[in-house]
């Protein structure tokens, strides 16, 4: 009875997810391909043509990341071929849409910003490869389908940013469920990671890119976001905040210095732009997150009994 009073939250004591680095991956790489999807569509509504090439490269690389993403799901489950059930009634095959449900949302949104990550793969690849496919280049900004194509997908993508982090705030596990502030972490971080992605792709593609002088800045103020997010999350955390009190503390700082602050102070603008430095910055920014969302996935068995 003493231990019970002493503990910071009445959700230390619970079944276990068992959740492995699977679910580590899918966290990670649905962030990185929901956010890089949305940073493609702004980029693409709003930048002048000079600017489309980086466009194309995320739609590009949101898709094949998104398969990703759907292959670890599926064989996470306990009966992959059961993966269906998630989206349709086991015996009328009904849609199942639980709007209640942070997970049934989330499955619904990657069907859907599949869909349109495919339509947007095929416009860019269309422009990249076959110049002739005039059909598929219609696919993509400026016409009226192309942009209801990708303002449908960047809807989509922003509420993949942050399901995953809504999705353990409501699950009754140690420290997941003392904040509703995971799903805005997780919302900052993956746009983040996907600015971070863009920049080093643009080292790729070769030649001046404009957009990257500004996605310098979006990169800066959006790590400055996250920390603000960080420091609101362990306040609203209160007594449960000494979860963090383990190893995966450690891997939360040091994915937070790594992250989050390094890439910060060399992404600030200055009077005169060392985008030379970007490149590094962007692999910290990826490699920070990779590492914050390990240490939030495990950090609940860390506390349990």
């Amino acid at each position: 009875m003493t231990e019970m009073l002493d503990a910071p939250s009445s959700t230390w004591f619970t079944v276990p997810t068992h959740w492995g680095w699977l679910i580590v991956l899918h966290f990670f790489l649905s962030g990185l391909a929901a956010g890089t999807f949305f940073l493609s569509a702004l980029i693409d509504l709003t930048r002048p043509e000079a600017d489309r090439r980086l466009a194309r490269l995320g739609y590009l690389a949101t898709l094949p990341l998104l398969a990703v993403v759907g292959v670890i799901l599926i064989v996470d489950l306990k009966r992959p071929e059961r993966f269906w059930h998630m989206l349709l009634a086991n015996h009328t095959l009904e849609p199942m849409f639980k709007p209640w449900v942070p997970m049934s949302i989330g499955s619904w949104a990657v069907l859907f910003l599949g869909l349109f990550a495919l339509l947007a793969f095929v416009a860019s690849f269309a422009e990249w490869r076959r110049p002739h496919w005039t059909w598929a280049r219609r696919l993509r900004p400026p016409g009226a389908l192309g942009t209801t194509v990708v303002v449908l997908g960047a809807f989509f993508a922003l509420v993949i940013t942050g399901y995953t982090g809504v999705m353990i705030s409501v699950l009754n596990q140690p420290v997941w469920s003392d904040t509703p502030l995971f799903g805005m972490l997780f919302n900052v971080s993956a746009v983040a990671m996907a600015a971070a992605l863009l920049v080093l792709g643009s080292r790729w593609l070769g030649g001046e890119i404009p957009v990257v002088a500004a996605l310098q800045r979006i990169l800066a103020w959006l790590l400055g976001l996250q920390l603000l997010v960080l420091l609101a999350l362990f306040l609203n955390l209160g007594d449960a905040a000494r979860g963090w009190l383990n190893v995966w503390g450690f891997v939360l700082a040091v994915g937070v210095v790594v992250g989050v602050v390094l890439p910060l102070v060399a992404a600030l603008p200055r009077k005169a732009p060392r985008l030379a430095s970007l490149p590094l910055a962007a692999a910290l920014v990826l490699a920070g997150g990779f590492l914050v969302r390990t240490a939030i996935v495990f950090v609940p068995e860390a506390n349990l009994p």
